[in-house]
């Protein structure tokens, strides 16, 4: 991604997560209709802490999130960063939970993936652009 590109879209994530934490999730709770969460995790190299909004799902008390970057042949940075160090926060709205990440079982993934791809059909298409399996995540208390 060219580096203007890289800008525009740390300003607008930034943005983004400052106006959903002023707001309690009023404001950027939903993207397209679909309900987002901000997800802080620990950098792995760096140790600060780096918050992403992502769109999400819930499965039973669990929340589901897709660590799709748009088709892109590299895992997202969060991803990695909760590979390393699981632990992170979640806020849905006004409420904050602290939860384990971890990747989807076969058979779990086997279950979630379609209805992730049937709750925002543009994994389906970022599914498409990329060879690696795009991993489900769930995030656990």
């Amino acid at each position: 991604m060219p580096w203007v590109q890289q800008l525009a879209m740390r300003a607008f994530i930034a943005g983004h997560t400052a106006l959903y934490r002023l707001t309690s999730g009023r404001i950027g709770g939903k993207v397209v209709g679909l309900p987002v969460l901000l997800l802080t995790t620990t950098g792995r190299k760096s140790g600060l802490r780096r918050t992403v909004p992502l769109v999400f799902f819930e499965d039973g008390e669990r929340l589901v999130v897709i660590a799709s970057k748009g088709g892109d042949p590299r895992d997202p940075i969060w991803w990695l960063n909760l590979q390393k160090n699981p632990e992170a926060e979640v806020q849905v709205g006004a409420e904050h939970r602290r939860m384990r990440a971890r990747l989807a079982s076969p058979d779990e993934r086997a279950r979630l993936w379609p209805r992730a791809k049937h709750e925002n059909p543009r994994y389906a298409e970022y599914e498409k652009r990329t060879a690696r399996e795009i991993p489900v995540v769930l995030l656990c208390t």
